[in-house]
């Protein structure tokens, strides 16, 4: 069996186990993919068989798209709802002394969303991005995320991605303690959406973390193209898992056309 499968990667499960679980459903000893999802992100996640995985380097310099959510006030170790809670919008207020004692007391008002929009428009566009400490990047030989569980911080280099796209898509403003919004973005490769959060939540002045993220495109994959593994495993017990595996021919075709 050889060719692509695009799956939508359930929550909670790393790339590493949609490959463990393809492999054992299709026997296929080869089985690899063309971009990590954090185990929180669900979403487009392609899968190569046999001889596709030759093809895997053809697909990792596209561009992807996100559907996110974050939440203001709160900063997590992490970034993302899975870390701890560093720092919350009073304390961030008390840190702070542009303000007078009763607005330290109250917190830091949260942003309206014409300031949200007005920050994330300054993203757009190719810009500069320091990987956050939990992520797979190598210093010095090591993977970040490990430094990071020990309470290790090192200087990281910032590098240059490119904000095709990036909009606030709804603002959900009952909770004045910490806000939620909805937002759309289309980038290029090795753009980390959790320290593009943390860094509008810094901008802003009030904080943030990355609450949800769905990844809905993956070129030239899309998310209304993608199988749940429910799916996948159920077709792999019928035998009829080939049916969905892809030729990578067919695809590098539609993209030569481009």
């Amino acid at each position: 069996m050889d060719g692509i499968i695009i799956v939508d990667k359930p929550q909670e499960w790393t790339s590493f186990d949609v490959v463990a679980k393809i492999r054992n459903l299709s026997r296929v000893k080869k089985v690899g993919h063309s971009g990590t999802l954090d185990p929180m992100a669900t979403g487009v996640l392609p899968i190569f068989l046999g001889k596709a995985t030759k093809s895997i380097q053809y697909f990792m310099e596209g561009d992807k798209g996100y559907i996110g959510e974050m939440v203001l006030g709160v900063k997590t170790d992490s970034g993302d709802a899975t870390g701890k809670t560093v720092m919350t919008n009073d304390e961030m207020a008390r840190q702070a002394r542009h303000l007078s004692h009763p607005e330290r007391d109250r917190g830091i008002r949260m942003p309206n969303e014409e300031e949200i929009k007005e920050v994330i428009n300054k993203y757009v566009g190719e810009i500069e991005q320091t990987p956050p400490m939990y992520s797979a990047v190598k210093v010095n030989g090591q993977r970040l995320y490990k430094l990071a569980r020990k309470g290790i911080e090192i200087e990281r280099k910032p590098r240059k991605i490119t904000i095709h796209e990036f909009r606030l898509t709804h603002y959900d403003a009952q909770d004045a303690i910490a806000p939620r919004i909805t937002f759309y973005v289309k980038c290029s490769k090795g753009t980390y959406i959790r320290q593009l959060v943390v860094d509008i939540g810094d901008d802003l002045g009030c904080g943030a973390h990355l609450s949800k993220l769905q990844r809905v495109y993956a070129h030239p994959f899309h998310i209304s193209a993608a199988l749940s593994m429910d799916a996948i495993i159920t077709l792999a017990k019928i035998d009829k898992l080939a049916t969905v595996v892809i030729p990578v021919e067919d695809v590098l075709g539609e993209q030569r056309k481009v």
